[in-house]
């Protein structure tokens, strides 16, 4: 048998300790929780209650908060120092205001006042077991963060992710110009800072240029520098970024907007190794290594003739290009819980965990603004979040369809248009839903989830490239190719 709640469900009987000085309470407790699913254990002994919590692990205890030979709020303390994990629902039939709030100060899940009815026991204890689950499963990936999902500063839990990791560390090493292209809010600038860190240059500056940001004077000045007199305002010799990043490395973010000019100086910094401040006639020898990053087509710029090809081909020694986060979708959860983790410590809020709904809406959602969309949407859920667990009413994208009936039709061919698009959206929310759910429960091994759900695989296929969602375990993704993303 197992116990379910709306959003839980244990494969295990989960392990119930009942401490009551009364027998009659303590095999009420049993009587009503045994046939749920629960494996109950009681005692009418507080010491004894002790005893058996330090032996033994229990997910759930029921607690008396008037015993003889010790008081439950000191029983509670020792439990929370013992088996933090445990939670604890104080039972007692002398409840006050002040015990009340003491218990909860100290961890207590629930308060319930004597007599118990059995359905209010067994919604208290399923909601109790359902947080623990919860933040077990935090537990659990927060450690999967911190071990084999994350190198460095980036969470690589899909197969293509772990392949652009490979890459990171075969071209870290060497001083290779190197070129990450992808989306917008994909984390280029994260894993230029992953090449960096795991490279000998690691000791010395890692300099980011923001070549979107300036004007092109402005950016070859801060580029390279310039020398006193060189233009209105420049009362004396400045070094640009390059120098600043001497022996490190110079990342120059969106590069497909730079100039002519600033593109063919940029070349002599990576051919030659040097550089010519604004307005001086002099050049000056810089040992940098540049790595680029773009979210357009360079090789569709060159074609264009607005990007020079052999600054192009300077940069594309070694590239590396980023999937968006819709098609990396199982990276989500370990992504959402680095961010509630980071994010709950900078913003002083205590977050426990993120509920299953909210989860679900995470997964379903697109994510055109990627993984950047992603911690943003996490500050904010943080920043609403009550109880310490974040809630579909704190996770902001129900606002994408709410703006959907800002729109009314005027006519009849109109309204039938609409609901028309409305039906195909909703149809691809719950397909995509759908793939998701079965592909995690087959730890994304797309045969397994096409068995799983009773569809032939290459139908099963054919849904995941529709949503986009390309990436599998490898074994069973036979096109499963290319270069890898990251948070």
């Amino acid at each position: 048998m197992s116990v379910q709640s709306d959003q839980v469900s244990w494969t295990e009987h989960p392990k119930v300790l009942a401490v009551d000085d009364e027998q009659v309470v303590c095999e009420s407790i049993r009587r009503v929780l045994t046939p749920e699913g629960y494996d109950v254990a009681t005692t009418t002994s507080a010491r004894e209650g002790l005893e058996m919590v330090r032996r033994e692990s229990f997910d759930l205890l029921l607690l008396d908060i008037k015993m003889p030979q010790v008081g439950g709020i000191e029983f509670l303390r020792e439990v929370r120092s013992v088996s933090p994990e445990t939670e604890v629902i104080i039972v007692t039939g002398y409840a006050t205001i002040e015990t009340a709030v003491e218990a909860i100060k100290l961890g207590a899940f629930d308060y319930l006042e004597k007599p118990v009815s059995p359905p209010q026991l067994i919604v208290a204890a399923a909601r109790a077991l359902e947080r623990k689950q919860l933040v077990d499963l935090t537990r659990r990936l927060r450690s999967e963060l911190e071990s084999r999902h994350r190198i460095g500063n980036v969470i690589c839990s899909s197969p293509r992710m772990r392949q652009v990791m490979q890459l990171v560390a075969k071209v870290a090493p060497a001083s290779s110009t190197v070129l990450i292209s992808g989306e917008t809010g994909t984390g280029k600038d994260v894993i230029a800072r992953a090449i960096h860190y795991n490279s000998p240059r690691r000791d010395e500056p890692f300099v980011v240029a923001d070549c979107a940001s300036l004007t092109e004077s402005l950016l070859e000045s801060e580029l390279f520098g310039h020398v006193r007199g060189a233009f209105t305002g420049a009362v004396r010799d400045r070094k640009g970024l390059a120098e600043t990043a001497r022996g490190g490395t110079l990342f120059l973010d969106e590069i497909a907007t730079i100039s002519p000019q600033v593109q063919g100086a940029l070349l002599r910094l990576i051919q030659e190794h040097e550089i010519r401040p604004v307005g001086s006639d002099k050049t000056v020898g810089v040992d940098v290594r540049v790595i680029a990053a773009s979210n357009r087509d360079l090789q569709e710029l060159v074609r264009q003739g607005s990007f020079r090809e052999d600054l192009f081909y300077r940069l594309s020694v070694f590239t590396i290009k980023l999937p968006p986060l819709r098609e990396r979708a199982e990276e989500i959860p370990l992504l959402a819980h680095h961010f509630v983790q980071r994010l709950s410590r900078e913003l002083g809020r205590t977050i426990d965990y993120i509920t299953p709904q909210a989860m679900a809406i995470l997964e379903a959602h697109d994510w055109p603004g990627n993984v950047r969309e992603l911690e943003n949407v996490i500050e904010r859920a943080v920043l609403l979040a009550e109880k310490g667990r974040i809630g579909p009413e704190a996770i902001p994208l129900e606002g994408d369809d709410a703006e959907r009936w800002d729109y009314v039709p005027d006519d009849a061919q109109a309204l039938a248009d609409y609901k028309r698009e409305l039906r195909a959206e909703a149809v691809e929310r719950l397909e995509r839903l759908f793939l998701i759910k079965a592909l995690r429960a087959a730890a994304w091994n797309v045969s397994e989830a096409a068995r799983n759900t009773g569809m032939a695989r290459p139908n099963f296929h054919a849904l995941m490239r529709k949503h986009g969602i390309t990436r599998g375990d490898g074994a069973t993704e036979a096109d499963d190719g290319g270069d890898a993303g990251t948070a």
